[in-house]
């Protein structure tokens, strides 16, 4: 049986949540500097409160309790406005972390702080091969020009027969190939830029930023279980009956235009998770 849903990831949230690293200065957990607070606004100071509070519940001083001080209380910690914490405990609760409940306070989900390969976050397969003591390498590089086919001229809202490259490539961890990429662009975007100096083996979401000024903020990301065809299922030297997971993404800049389609098979060296929020 196949099935599939979609999953709807931002990145302007996640990548605030995964940067944060631990600072202790005196009595206080982090203490910005009073001449740049006010150029960094309140929308990146509350990034920032973020990623500190994630890394204190993982390997600071709430890693070990079930529930957070008081907003007051950590205001006065983190040395920031009541209003940045706020913010933060909300960006906290979106991601499932924590649950503010009336009477009780701020509970800890410590099952999601652990979680390691959220599919609902930014998740960068290389570093995940590299947590297993194992190195990613890419092979089989294709990079071709075609016209768009009719899934990614309807995803890119493009027409049949718009010019877009194909960058195809299989991923290894040492020597096991682990996943199969596709990853679609209109040629339209590079402009001027000379495509054949470009080092397509790099991350898509890095080309499209430095190459064409692009930067990725959100993508829609459908699910399903596949079997793949036969050039893939050879390319990731698989057994007969073994299935794979098909994410299919469209990717979009932050004036909300679809700029990337990618289709990636994985196998099942990968163990993925998925915090879905239902109230």
């Amino acid at each position: 049986m196949v099935f599939g849903f979609g999953v709807c990831y931002n990145k302007s949230t996640t990548f605030a949540a995964c940067t944060g690293t631990h600072r202790k200065v005196g009595t206080r957990l982090w203490q910005p500097n009073p001449d740049s607070a006010s150029r960094l606004g309140g929308v990146l100071i509350s990034n920032q409160v973020v990623a500190e509070l994630l890394e204190q519940l993982r390997n600071g001083i709430w890693q070990d309790t079930d529930h957070l001080p008081p907003e007051l209380e950590l205001a006065n910690r983190l040395n920031v406005s009541r209003t940045v914490v706020r913010d933060a405990l909300s960006e906290l609760e979106r991601a499932g972390y924590i649950e503010r409940v009336r009477g009780i306070g701020t509970v800890i989900n410590r099952d999601v702080v652990n979680l390691a390969r959220r599919m609902d976050q930014k998740f960068e397969f290389t570093q995940m091969i590299r947590a297993r003591g194992m190195q990613p390498n890419s092979d089989d590089l294709r990079v071709s020009r075609h016209t768009a086919d009719a899934d990614a001229a309807q995803a890119l809202n493009i027409s049949l027969d718009t010019p877009v490259y194909y960058i195809c490539r299989r991923v290894l961890a040492d020597n096991t190939p682990v996943l199969f990429s596709t990853d679609i662009v209109p040629c339209s975007l590079f402009g001027t830029t000379r495509t054949d100096g470009i080092d397509f083996t790099r991350p898509i979401f890095n080309i499209l930023d430095e190459a064409c000024g692009i930067q990725v903020s959100s993508t829609i990301t459908h699910l399903r279980a596949a079997m793949g065809d036969p050039a893939v299922r050879h390319a990731l030297a698989l057994q007969r009956d073994q299935a794979l997971l098909e994410l299919s993404e469209t990717c979009y800049s932050r004036l909300c235009r679809p700029v990337l389609r990618c289709r990636t098979f994985y196998t099942d060296f990968f163990d993925f998770a998925l915090v879905r929020k239902l109230v």
